[in-house]
């Protein structure tokens, strides 16, 4: 704990002077030089800081702008797609949710509940599977084949209802007619008597950042109703891509 301490307060005290030397860094923090040198080296190594070649002082590195960028993206998939996902609750009358890849999960970062929706679950902050979800689907559907098989086989296919896909061979043919039809569905596959489908929001480089989704109940968003609602979600996802990549 005291090691990651450290290396917080050496960030801030770039982000403060802008640039140190070792000495300056290790007076600032009042430890031993040869402590601030170790955790710079680790620091620089990770990316989070960067050394001048000539003048030998330290300033913060591009690391940081990577680690940031991956926030705020997150704190703008959600800023730009509210009015769409309040929109999309009142048109389709159910759950519409924003979520994102997080390790080998899915995790919710917002949710409008529409006018038909059953007492509602909330789902931010909460991770579900990458397999048996909707927008679980839209997020591997992109991923290379080698970074899904990894991911697959460190989060494993657990099956949680009779409908559950539990063989890769499975989920990959599921896969495929995401990528050819543009949405992905889930029945059942995650929660009895849960039905949702989900459409990808993707960065101005087309990759997919994360996935919008509507849930409801089996009897009333049945499979033949969530392929009819497909162009109106898939509409929105593209929408709020549009607003992400452009900034407004």
């Amino acid at each position: 704990m005291q090691s990651v301490d450290r290396a917080v307060a050496i960030l801030e005290i770039l982000s403060e002077q802008g640039e140190a030397g070792v000495s300056d860094v290790a007076t600032a923090m009042d430890v031993h030089k040869s402590t601030a040198f170790r955790l710079l080296c680790a620091l620089e190594a990770r990316g989070l800081v960067e050394q001048d070649g000539e003048r030998g002082k330290y300033h913060l590195g591009f690391g940081i702008v990577r680690l940031a960028g991956a926030v705020t993206g997150r704190i703008a998939v959600t800023r730009y797609g509210r009015k769409i996902c309040d929109r999309l609750a009142q048109e389709l009358g159910e759950t519409i949710n924003i979520a994102v890849l997080e390790a080998e999960c899915v995790i919710n970062l917002d949710q409008v509940s529409g006018p038909s929706a059953i007492a509602a679950q909330n789902w931010v902050g909460r991770q579900t599977p990458l397999h048996s979800t909707a927008n679980g689907k839209v997020l591997l559907a992109d991923l290379a084949p080698e970074v899904r098989h990894e991911l697959l086989a460190e989060a494993g296919l657990p099956r949680t209802t009779p409908h559950t896909l539990t063989s890769e061979e499975e989920l990959e043919a599921a896969l495929a007619k995401v990528r050819a039809c543009g949405y992905a569905l889930a029945l059942e596959e995650y929660e009895e008597g849960l039905n949702a489908i989900a459409a990808p929001i993707r960065s101005a480089e087309g990759e997919t950042v994360a996935a919008l989704t509507a849930s409801g109940p089996a009897y009333r968003f049945t499979e033949e109703h969530l392929h009819e609602i497909a162009p109106a979600l898939v509409a929105g996802a593209e929408e709020i891509s549009r607003r992400l990549s452009k900034g407004n």
